[in-house]
């Protein structure tokens, strides 16, 4: 069993910055592949970013490329998300999530747990 638990979210003007952070624990967090999903209002859940358990070459959608960067950190069991150049479409609920697969995958059902997800809003 993994526990994940999103903070970082809040309230942010068009422009700006945000670093959402995933705390893992129980099971060893450097053996699972990581991804950040968001959901906006009467939309489906969609993977943001991805990283490999070893944190090799990360997954972006092309909504985000250039601007989101995902890392992790395995001595410390999270997982980040940092955000540059906040749009007002961005606006979501933004959840981790682990998978104990052969890699990390694209949609919601290849991932074994995910959190509760946090808030971020970005005003125009």
């Amino acid at each position: 069993q993994v526990q994940l638990v999103e903070s970082g979210g809040g309230l942010v003007q068009a422009g700006g910055s945000l670093r959402l952070s995933c705390a893992a624990s129980g099971r060893t967090f450097s053996r699972y592949h990581m991804g950040w999903f968001r959901q906006a209002p009467g939309k489906e859940r969609g993977l943001v970013a991805a990283i490999s358990w070893s944190g090799g070459t990360p997954y972006y959608a092309d909504s985000v490329k250039g601007r989101f960067t995902i890392s992790r950190d395995n001595a410390k069991n999270t997982l980040y998300l940092q955000m540059n150049n906040l749009k007002p479409e961005d606006t979501a609920v933004y959840y981790c999530a682990a998978s104990y697969g052969s890699g990390y995958g694209l949609r919601v059902g290849e991932y074994d747990y995910m959190g509760q997800g946090t808030q971020v809003t970005v005003s125009s």
